[in-house]
């Protein structure tokens, strides 16, 4: 039976959007799954078996990608269906150095281009074959592709692809004047005679491209469902539709709201005409990206009617009932900063800029051109002293990579006030990422408390002691989704034990940082934020430290006489002798 519009209305007005507060893999809806992507390049972490499966665990089952889609540096042999689910990108879609024949990323239906590659391209498929041998990517596999918003494409060196040039690629991008590169691919092959004169992705009769911009009558002002002038789409739509209503929409030019595209969001203050006063509306929604929410997820901050991974300048992060929200500051605010861009590393260059920030908004970076220096772009080895600067910073807003340190520091301590590290962006899946630090004996984070989302991979530091006691479920929020602790390839905890670099006895089973009670990630027992041994004794070498040590004294006896218990009788001297030595509590 053939779904009448008003039928399509009322399904999905049922579907009510409903944010979830996972970032890694999903912000959960009845029937929207977002997850956030990636902004590594070209660049990897680990081997090919470790990204092909932190992919998996980010994709499975996602709908839209708040961020980029990177596959790079894959074998022919791995299984893409995880990806089918995608149906818009926010940011860029990047395909290089793969060995695959096909990426299956048949629903994705947009790409809003809101990050670009090489500040350029949406789209960029290069240099994907075997250098060696005869696999290569031969169909680039997205048919459903009609609406590119910003930027352009590149695709280029795919030695076996053979379909990129028959696309009409001016149908899919918004801009006309967008750059569209495709060059050095395979031999040209035909379409299906079953695409007629229609552009195609392949060579199946299922490859042929749907057209929804260059075929639309000149009535319409964006996209189309077919050539005549009463079968445009509704003005909110992208990418197409399959009728003319706001619920027909392949995808959203702006936002999403509850299947119906919309302007803006139901806003959170409503005008009363009756009253003539702004009111609360009960009904208001947050824009979570290109979707309208009753909730913001929990790793992002409500600012006014939108979630936001950060509040601006002006305002600081406040927690009211469960939300977090910017609100105006009062009086100074806490110096935020801007953390590395994608790939760059904190050097000697940009460090200055981190001067009394207490939070990283965004991410930091250390890279080995940072630290040793980088010749080629003239920029001078960093100064280890220069690296407490980061002393007071408190919390970082997304992902804390160290890949290169100085051989003088041995551990992380210029980080000891850092309390948390929000994940709100992460690298290749992690939040915390510390690997191949020859110097590190310790990890001196005494300060962290909290990683709110990614995993964390700690490996491969051969001096290092003490990571591998840290209850890391006690600092991972793992309420939402499972997140994983990778700590491998450290120095082994038997010599770690023999060189005595152990927890001080005042910690907790929970584990430490570094050596001594200061160190621990909690204490056994604490007084004031301190540890302190079970029985903690005091030299009363002051009047009032002697005053309140003998009101202790009298206080525990009086406790005896009313058990009947008799109290012990000494001398005076007795007595003031054991005043200097009192434990501190009864």
């Amino acid at each position: 039976m053939r779904m009448t519009a008003f039928m399509r209305k009322m399904q999905q007005v049922l579907c009510v959007l409903l944010p979830c507060a996972l970032q890694l893999c999903c912000a959960n809806t009845q029937q929207v799954v977002v997850c956030t992507g990636t902004q590594n390049g070209l660049s990897m972490t680990g081997n090919s078996e470790i990204q092909y499966n932190l992919m998996k665990e980010r994709y499975n089952n996602c709908n839209i990608v708040m961020g980029n889609i990177e596959v790079n540096m894959m074998e022919h042999t791995r299984d893409f269906s995880f990806l089918q689910s995608i149906k818009e990108v926010t940011g860029y879609v990047l395909i290089a150095v793969n060995q695959f024949s096909r990426l299956p990323l048949d629903n994705l239906r947009l790409i809003r281009g809101t990050t670009l590659y090489d500040d350029r391209y949406a789209l960029a498929v290069m240099i994907n074959y075997q250098k060696y041998g005869q696999h290569g990517l031969q169909e680039l596999g997205l048919t459903n592709l009609t609406e590119i918003l910003e930027g352009g494409i590149k695709i280029i060196q795919n030695k076996y692809l053979s379909y990129a040039p028959q696309v009409n690629w001016l149908d899919i991008v918004k801009d006309t004047s967008a750059h569209i590169l495709i060059e050095d691919n395979g031999p040209e092959k035909p379409c299906n005679e079953a695409c007629q004169d229609v552009p195609c992705w392949g060579s199946g009769s299922n490859s042929c491209q749907t057209l929804t911009k260059t075929i639309c009558a000149p009535q319409c002002n964006s996209r189309c469902f077919g050539r005549n002038p009463n079968e445009c789409c509704h003005i909110e739509c992208a990418g197409g539709c399959k009728g003319p209503l706001d619920t027909d929409c392949f995808a959203c030019k702006n936002f999403n709201n509850s299947g119906s595209c919309v302007p803006q969001c139901p806003q959170t203050l409503i005008y009363n005409k009756h009253t003539f006063e702004m009111e609360h509306n009960p009904n208001a929604k947050y824009q979570y990206g290109s979707i309208c929410v009753a909730h913001c997820p929990k790793h992002f901050v409500v600012d006014g009617s939108s979630c936001v991974s950060s509040c601006p300048a002006d305002k600081t992060e406040v927690k009211k009932n469960g939300v977090k929200r910017c609100e105006p500051c009062k009086g100074l605010c806490p110096k935020v900063c801007k953390g590395s861009q994608a790939g760059q590393s904190v050097d000697a260059n940009n460090i200055d800029s981190f001067i009394n920030c207490t939070k990283i908004q965004g991410s930091l970076n250390f890279l080995v051109i940072g630290i040793m220096g980088d010749e080629y772009n003239q920029i001078p080895a960093l100064n280890p002293e220069k690296l407490k600067v980061f002393n007071t910073v408190e919390e970082i807003t997304g992902f804390l990579t160290i890949q290169s340190w100085p051989e003088s520091l041995s551990d992380l301590s210029v980080f000891s006030n850092l309390r948390t590290i929000q994940g709100r962006t992460l690298y290749k899946g992690y939040a915390l990422l510390i690997m191949r630090i020859k110097s590190l004996t310790s990890l001196g984070l005494r300060s962290l408390k909290r990683i709110n989302d990614g995993n964390i991979y700690i490996t491969r530091n051969e001096n290092l002691c003490y990571s591998n006691t840290v209850n890391w479920t006690r600092i991972m929020n793992t309420s939402s989704h499972p997140k994983k602790a990778t700590i491998k390839e450290n120095r082994p905890q038997k010599e770690c034990v023999k060189a005595g670099l152990v927890c001080d006895p005042l910690c907790s089973s929970d584990g430490c940082w570094g050596p001594g009670p200061d160190h621990c990630v909690s204490c056994k027992n604490s007084r004031g934020g301190t540890c302190v041994p079970d029985f903690m004794f005091v030299t009363g070498t002051t009047p009032v430290q002697r005053v309140a040590a003998r009101r202790q004294r009298s206080n525990r006896q009086m406790k005896r006489s009313s058990n009947h218990i008799l109290p012990l009788v000494r001398s005076p001297e007795k007595q003031e002798d054991n005043a200097q030595l009192m434990p501190l509590h009864a």
